[in-house]
């Protein structure tokens, strides 16, 4: 097994995450501002910085305390226009090498965050996962159209923002939990995946995926104590990881790698993508069982 070409967004930082929500209950800044140093001195490339659907000045005030403390650039996560501003505004590059942040995320359903490029450069996540086309908003399914809405969000992005290049795009075509997946969104996410990796107007784009997402409600570990999420984790890794899946949203604790042909993890995920419907759970069942 060998080591990825990736770069890790550390996801604790997060309203969402049921340790770093008691931390945001008990307005703990300090505890919030270590977590982030801690990932910062574990190797991330980003911090990623979600408050959840509190007061946007939470987010200022959080942004400054953590560029205080750590100098790898952030990662302002929020659906919310006004908690993005918030964050944008307190962000200082000169703290962060120059960096520019991360926008996490624009979708169609959100085109307006493009306006948020002028309070300063920030490089794009784009979630390419919902539509919205002649007034039609709607789910993608397919990875042909997890492809096509991140090409008209880019294009619309680079419209708009003349600074901006490929490189400064990261699509994320979205991640289901391969233990709840019935109907073949991981064929789809890495369906999407080959056709952005393969698409001359998207060259030099990155990719990202919270890829925590796919292993929730799964076991830790296997019957006989072995793990669980982070094999079948790495697993996704290798398939998409050499097409361009370079980004990740993730834990900077896990040692994430490429498996061999044979590896039980790898073996169960492409088995998978061959299954329909029931037996696709089955089979990460037999996985953990």
């Amino acid at each position: 097994m060998t080591d990825l070409n990736l770069r890790i967004i550390a996801e604790k930082v997060n309203d969402s995450v049921p340790g770093t929500h008691k931390l945001f209950e008990a307005d703990d800044l300090e505890g919030l501002v270590n977590l982030a140093k801690t990932q910062a001195e574990q190797g991330a490339a980003y911090i990623d910085v979600n408050i959840g659907p509190r007061d946007p000045r939470l987010m200022t005030k959080l942004v400054k305390a953590i560029q205080n403390v750590v100098s790898v650039p952030l990662c302002i996560d929020s659906p919310d226009f006004d908690i993005q501003k918030a964050g944008l505004e307190a962000y200082d590059p000169k703290k962060a090498g120059d960096q520019m942040p991360l926008l996490n995320s624009i979708s169609e359903l959100r085109m307006e965050f493009v306006e948020l490029a002028k309070i300063q450069p920030v490089k794009f996540i784009i979630l390419c996962t919902e539509s919205s086309v002649n007034g039609r908003i709607k789910p993608n399914e397919t990875g042909e159209e997890i492809f096509a809405a991140g090409l008209r969000v880019s294009t619309g992005i680079k419209e708009k923002c003349s600074y901006v290049t490929n490189d400064d795009l990261l699509l994320d075509p979205g991640m289901g939990p391969l233990g709840a997946d019935m109907n073949g969104i991981t064929n789809a996410t890495i369906d999407a995946v080959k056709l952005i990796h393969e698409a001359e107007e998207l060259k030099g784009c990155h990719m990202s995926v919270g890829l925590s997402n796919f292993s929730v409600q799964l076991p830790s570990r296997t019957a006989s104590g072995d793990l669980v999420k982070t094999p079948l984790e790495s697993a996704f890794l290798t398939l998409t990881n050499p097409i361009g899946m370079d980004h990740i949203i993730g834990s900077t604790k896990k040692k994430y790698q490429i498996l061999e042909d044979n590896h039980p993890a790898l073996e169960t995920v492409k088995d998978i993508l061959k299954l329909e419907s029931f037996d696709r759970l089955m089979r990460v069942q037999k996985f953990y069982s």
